[in-house]
């Protein structure tokens, strides 16, 4: 449960979210609907005008109980105050409305429910005008009546609200802010009650009225216990909240399910004998996580990763890459932002990042604790922590350093969510889903997308060794050159293989510059083919044409058998040599004899397929060229 608490702790630190003017931290007792219609009222109970919501402004925050918060099957329970049509309008049935299969024998049963409890809440010590506004108007059952008079629901021929409507000429506006087939029948609807002297009318950001529902429904909770998570005795929970990946998301990270589900049945009695929640304590924990998931979580599918600490400060998330990595250790003091830039060389990549872990370990303190964890599920229903590790400040800010210095490489793909002028060429950490989909490929499933980013959390966690199987289908796939449609995608693999490999092998003191020293045949080979693909590609780039060299054809097979490879390879060269000039050639021999000279006889003649390394002697090698050939154009272009 310790989960649970720290999330508990996080709320109570940080109540001032709730009134934060975007994305506000929802209050206990609440939960968020999307509506679609807004009819206003008087103070006294008498309709004034309706409209249609607008799908950017429909995001709205309703009072709920335990049932109706995670409500299904065919007998739904009700909301206390916003709710669909068919619990508000007296009158639904007469216009053709359709109730939930459970209530058909009882057509206004979930009318009469709302307005029971509607009126018991309004009459309580905690009522509010509002709640009595709304009810005055629901007891007349007109509901239907007005927003069919005021052209808000359609009807046909004969008086009834259509479920759908055929011709896409004159259609209801109604009918563009429905999910799917949804009928307008079917549309949800919040209140806003206009009173002379009232300067806040929507009910669902009128703070009295929230705090009204929250006091009101806490009382009513007779069922009290202790509670596994603070250990005092308190109100029991017995249903717990839902939708906390998104508005739609039905998983849930406790459920005690009913007497049929052996959710507990066989070892307990009862649900509260398996385990017993108080009921502000999963509010308020489950709001919180809700609310840190979908503002500073990573989300892949059913995936989702989220980093926080207590105090409030921003947390980089550990599946990030080094790009959002360092924007968000970009937060200044006072909560603004500084300019984001990247860098181009590994010291320059090295400075910038230890001079902005040093800065937020300032900023957060050494021995705050910071929190990461991972939520999946296997079915809609049911949700589990795959993940959670609690961490000082200092010890997850040193594992994060140690992640993005161990596996950055020089990259030219351009980042998930980054502006489209992003330079071409920089130097970075992947983030977790480049690496899970440059291994399996850009139509990886999602669960095993998901299941390989959990894999990898301890590694940037923890600091536990990359597996090894990731890093040698990554590996595989970039020596699978043709394998490729687009040139960038292999380029965005070659360049994560390049990284995992040097951090797997951390030991070995690679580095993303050519070294010229490094003699081990690995190494030596991917030089060669660089040497291979950089004087075909260069002749072929002089007469024009555009087609794939044979290194890159024959890369895969070159990675197997290196040594009969090499030999056809070096063969099938001659033709693009005569291409080149003297100068271009005696410069690239140059380089093809300092290569040769590194190695040993007994290595060059081995024909066993080769590791991962060669991709690094490869980029190095290739990236040392495109250097030189650009000095080398600006040579030839300053005699001209």
């Amino acid at each position: 449960m310790s989960w649970l608490f720290s999330l508990y702790e996080t709320y109570e630190n940080n109540q001032e979210l709730r009134l934060a003017p975007e994305k506000p931290l929802l209050p206990i007792c609440h939960t968020t609907q999307q509506a679609h219609i807004e009819v206003v009222i008087s103070g006294r109970g008498e309709f004034l005008r309706a409209s249609v919501v607008p799908r950017e402004d429909n995001t709205t925050l309703i009072p709920c109980t335990e049932s109706s918060s995670s409500r299904s099957g065919i007998k739904p329970q009700n909301h206390p105050l916003c709710d669909k049509l068919q619990y508000l309008a007296g009158d639904y049935t007469k216009y053709g409305g359709v109730v939930t299969k459970g209530f058909a024998k009882e057509p206004t049963e979930p009318y009469l429910s709302y307005l029971s409890d509607l009126k018991e809440w309004a009459e309580s010590t905690y009522g509010h005008p509002k709640l009595r506004a709304v009810l005055r108007y629901v007891e007349k059952g007109t509901l239907m009546e007005d927003l069919i008079h005021y052209a808000i629901l359609p009807v046909d021929s004969s008086g009834r609200v259509p479920s759908e409507w055929t011709s896409r000429e004159d259609m209801p506006r109604i009918f563009s802010v429905l999910p799917g087939t949804q009928a307008p029948y079917d549309a949800f609807v919040r209140w806003v009650v206009e009173e002379e002297g009232v300067l806040e009318t929507k009910v669902w950001r009128d703070q009295e009225l929230i705090q009204s529902w929250i006091n009101y429904y806490i009382s009513r909770i007779t069922e009290r216990d202790i509670c596994y998570v603070t250990g005092d005795e308190v109100a029991i929970a017995t249903s717990h909240p839902a939708k906390i990946r998104n508005d739609g998301d039905k998983a849930k990270l406790i459920s005690s399910n009913d007497n049929s589900g052996f959710t507990f049945r066989g070892r307990f009695e009862n649900d509260v004998q398996a385990v017993s929640v108080g009921y502000e304590v999963t509010q308020k924990a489950h709001n919180m996580l809700a609310w840190l998931v979908r503002n500073q979580g990573f989300q892949s599918g059913d995936l989702a990763i989220v980093s926080w600490a207590n105090i409030g400060s921003d947390i980089p998330n550990p599946a990030e890459d080094s790009i959002s990595l360092m924007a968000s250790l970009n937060l200044r003091l006072d909560g603004s932002t500084e300019q984001t830039d990247v860098a181009y060389t590994a010291e320059e990549f090295a400075l910038k990042l230890r001079k902005k872990i040093l800065g937020f370990k300032q900023q957060l303190g050494e021995f705050t604790n910071i929190y990461v964890i991972a939520l999946d599920s296997a079915t809609p229903g049911r949700m589990s922590v795959s993940y959670y590790r609690e961490l000082w400040g200092s010890e997850f800010l040193g594992k994060l350093e140690k992640w993005h210095m161990s596996y950055a490489w020089e990259q030219s793909y351009r980042p998930r969510g980054s502006e489209k002028d992003f330079p071409h060429e920089y130097v970075a950490t992947p983030s977790l889903f480049d690496i899970a989909e440059v291994a399996y490929g850009s139509r990886v499933d999602a669960k095993l997308r998901a299941k390989t980013i959990e894999r990898l959390l301890p590694s940037v966690i923890e600091g536990h060794p990359i597996p090894r199987d990731i890093v040698y289908a990554v590996v595989n796939r970039a020596t699978n050159r043709v394998a490729f449609a687009e040139e960038w995608e292999w380029r965005k693999t070659l360049t994560i293989a390049c990284g995992l490999y040097k951090g797997a092998n951390i030991e070995e003191g690679y580095t993303m510059a050519l070294d010229r020293t490094r003699n081990t045949r690995d190494y030596l080979y991917g030089r060669l083919l660089a040497y291979a693909d950089n004087l075909e590609g260069w002749a072929l780039s002089e007469a024009g044409e555009k087609r794939a060299t044979n290194a890159a054809k024959m890369m895969h097979r070159f990675s197997q058998r290196p040594y009969t490879t090499w030999r056809n390879l070096e063969l099938r060269l001659e033709p693009y040599r005569n291409r080149l000039s003297p100068r271009q050639n005696n410069w690239l021999y140059q380089e093809l004899l300092e290569t040769m000279d590194l190695f040993r006889p007994e290595d060059f003649t081995n024909d066993r397929p080769l590791s991962g390394e060669f991709l690094l002697g490869y980029h190095c090698q290739m990236s040392e060229f495109r250097k030189r050939r650009s000095r080398l154009s600006e040579d030839s272009e300053a005699l001209s």
